[in-house]
């Protein structure tokens, strides 16, 4: 079974930073693509980023400039730097990994439990 598990999420005061950590385990034989996504009261679940194998990566217009998403192929981690925080990015940020998990399988989407991120004064 594959496994993401997410870290990094708090309270922060506008303009301030975050760091967001997905890390991806269990039975994986590639990864082609990590990312985020978030939900805020209310509204339905949006992109922010994803990184692909190759490392091209897509941004929600709403962040770009002010996330960077990386990805550490060795550990099976995807990060989302986050600056200049603004209460709009107030949400619950989900991992989103395409995982194929053996060479006999084909590729599955996986989702991480969510980790809360508010930006309030």
């Amino acid at each position: 079974q594959v496994q993401l598990v997410e870290s990094g999420g708090g309270l922060v005061q506008p303009g301030g930073s975050l760091r967001l950590s997905c890390a991806a385990s269990g039975r994986i034989f590639s990864i082609n693509a990590m990312g985020w996504y978030r939900q805020a009261p209310g509204k339905q679940r949006e992109l922010v980023a994803v990184i692909r194998s190759g490392d091209s990566t897509n941004y929600a217009d709403s962040v770009k400039g002010r996330f960077t998403i990386s990805r550490d192929n060795a550990k099976n981690t995807v990060y989302l730097q986050m600056s200049s925080l603004k209460p709009e990015d107030t949400a619950v940020y989900y991992c989103y990994a395409n995982i194929r998990p053996s060479l006999r399988v084909y590729e599955f989407d996986y989702w991480g439990q969510g980790t809360q991120v508010t930006i309030s004064s």
